[in-house]
């Protein structure tokens, strides 16, 4: 018998059991096939089922209006650091960052390789412990588009409500809180995320771009780095991550039994408020790197008085099966990741160690 774990990971992150469940079921025989989906041809109708299905439990689930086009993609969101300024930024425009951490200082970089971009706002001089303010009449109806990252997964924020960018389109890398809540989608020109924290296994990178943006994207590009290709293909234009894309769509399916993006953000909030009361109440034993008005709900980043006391926290913590708590290796301390698939039941169970070493280091 496995011991019980508490899957704490910041991505690869915990799936749903039940999800896993059900792909263990269906691994060599899917739908009576007598093949694994990893074994289906991209091209059969077999597959064609899981991946349209996909397509509509998202656009279901975040409501996503008729003129938006959802792909899916390989290369991480990585990859779309360069993909976006490559399609969407044109000679004579500027593209405009709003800096809250390590990855749209990844993005800002690629941006600067591929035409002229700027830093709009940061809050770097301050450890990113809090989300920029970002004046919007410092937008240019020529700007090309203006971009953040919803959540950052190492200092522990979070966008708690997006700025209003006119008409230059908004672009969101939602990788690490994608589906944790509800979205205003016409508020963003694209949208991306790896799937690997709420959406699936690594593997399958998720864009919803708006459909007039892919009409007049740059076409001196590689065609494979197009985002007209894959939209023209319906994301089949070459062999896409099948096996990743099946298991999208069991998280979908989990995500509409849980109730939708309202109900998963009912849950997010009761976890995180579980974490935060603990650090706020121990008397400054649990310090929060991120500013209250600042704070996420799906990275809960925290340090304790000195360095031995972490290490101790982190070796107990691991002993009792708690996986994944300790903080980026760039900022330190302690981190909980808490993706929609985290039970509330780890939650509880963190909150009550935590309570339990400070009684007894204190």
């Amino acid at each position: 018998m496995s011991k019980k774990v508490y899957n704490f990971n910041a991505g690869p992150s915990a799936l749903p059991k039940s999800v896993l469940e059900t792909a263990q079921k269906e691994l060599v025989n899917f739908e009576d096939s007598g093949m694994s989906v990893m074994e289906l041809s991209h091209r059969s109708k077999t597959y064609e089922s899981v991946h349209q299905e996909a397509k509509q439990l998202l656009k279901k689930l975040l409501n996503i209006p008729d003129n938006y086009q959802i792909l899916f993609l390989q290369g991480g969101a990585s990859l779309q650091f360069s993909m976006i300024p490559m399609n969407l930024l044109k000679e004579g425009q500027k593209a405009s960052y709003l800096m809250s951490g390590s990855w749209s200082e990844k993005a800002f970089k690629e941006a600067q390789l591929i035409g002229e971009a700027s830093i709009a706002a940061s809050t770097k001089n301050e450890q990113y412990k809090s989300i920029p303010s970002y004046d919007s009449s410092t937008i240019e109806s020529t700007d090309a588009y203006v971009h953040l990252t919803s959540n950052n997964t190492i200092y522990g924020t979070q966008w708690q409500s997006f700025p209003d960018t006119k008409d230059v389109p908004l672009i969101a890398d939602m990788s690490s809180d994608i589906l944790s809540r509800p979205l205003d989608i016409e508020k963003f020109g694209l949208i991306y995320a790896g799937a690997q924290k709420n959406l699936g296994p690594s593997g399958v990178t998720v864009v919803i771009v708006r459909k007039d943006l892919l009409e007049q994207e740059n076409d001196n590009i590689p065609t494979i780095l197009r985002y007209q290709t894959h939209a023209k293909a319906d994301s089949l234009y070459h062999t896409p991550p099948t096996f990743a894309i099946y298991m999208l769509r069991n998280v979908l399916r989990w995500v509409q039994d849980q109730g939708g993006a309202l109900a998963i953000q009912e849950l997010n909030e009761k976890k995180a408020n579980l974490l935060y009361e603990a650090i706020d109440q121990s008397n400054g034993f649990y310090t929060g790197h991120a500013t209250k008005e600042s704070r996420s709900r799906m990275n809960v980043t925290f340090t304790l008085p000195n360095e031995d006391l972490t290490k101790a926290f982190l070796n107990e913590a691991a002993d009792k099966g708690f996986v994944g708590l300790g903080g980026h290796r760039s900022v330190g301390g302690c981190r909980a990741s808490i993706y929609n698939a985290v039970p509330l039941e780890a939650c509880t169970a963190l909150r009550t160690f935590m309570e339990e070493f400070q009684q007894t280091h204190s």
